[in-house]
């Protein structure tokens, strides 16, 4: 008996990539034209067309006081709507991630995807975005790793969450060399207690006092004591 085999593994227990899986596995041979159009709202509407300016933007709840990043234009904690726009930074914080050796069509890759949640610097602690990390050995990566997004050049940004091209490592900034210790100055030779002359001018003093007076003379020119 034939075994039961679940697409998209092949007889061989292969991963089929896409294109095998839909010629050989499932056999469809035409194309589906199915145009639709979807309206991004007010609050996704207004956030792309801000990505497109280079701003995250952001709803504010004053009902629960948090910043809601995506925006929406209604809180799902306190059930009324939001109230005013504000935008947030474009830098944060990993709150998880994950390392992705298989992609989408269960095809393995040997450079892996790094999708994490950014808790954006500004929004409410706990609300983040999806995205990717970049420039980052994925042995590094940690939560509670600073990020901050690399965005695509102003004149090829078209008003998608893929203007942002991924978050990168915000690096340490490196420490600051030490200042050189200053070499002690060799301090003056003290002053002489007294100087030369002063000391010999005492002992000329005490000779003076010592010595006896002169006579002096009356007005009638004799000598008085």
């Amino acid at each position: 008996m034939a075994k039961n085999i679940t697409p998209p593994l092949s007889p061989a227990g292969v991963y089929l990539k896409d294109d095998e899986f839909r010629n050989k596995v499932v056999g469809v041979d035409f194309k589906v034209e199915a145009k639709y159009s979807w309206d991004a709202g007010v609050a996704i509407g207004r956030y792309l067309a801000e990505l497109k300016e280079g701003r995250i933007a952001a709803r504010i709840c004053h009902g629960c006081d948090r910043i809601l990043v995506p925006p929406r234009m209604f809180c799902e904690e306190c059930f009324r709507p939001t109230d005013e726009w504000t935008t947030v930074k474009d830098t944060g914080t990993v709150n998880t991630f994950s390392i992705a050796y298989v992609r989408w069509d269960m095809e393995r890759i040997e450079e892996p995807e790094l999708p994490a949640v950014i808790e954006l610097d500004g929004a409410s602690p706990g609300i983040g975005i999806l995205h990717k990390l970049g420039e980052v050995d994925p042995k590094d990566i940690k939560i509670g790793m600073k990020v901050k997004a690399v965005w695509k050049p102003a004149a090829e940004r078209e008003g998608a969450i893929t203007d942002i091209l991924y978050f990168k490592p915000i690096r340490a900034a490196a420490s600051a060399p030490a200042k050189p210790v200053a070499k002690p100055v060799a301090r003056a030779a003290a002053k002489p207690a007294a100087k030369p002359a002063r000391a010999a001018a005492k002992p000329a003093k005490a000779a003076a006092k010592r010595a006896p007076k002169p006579a002096r003379r009356t007005a009638s020119g004799k000598k008085g004591a």
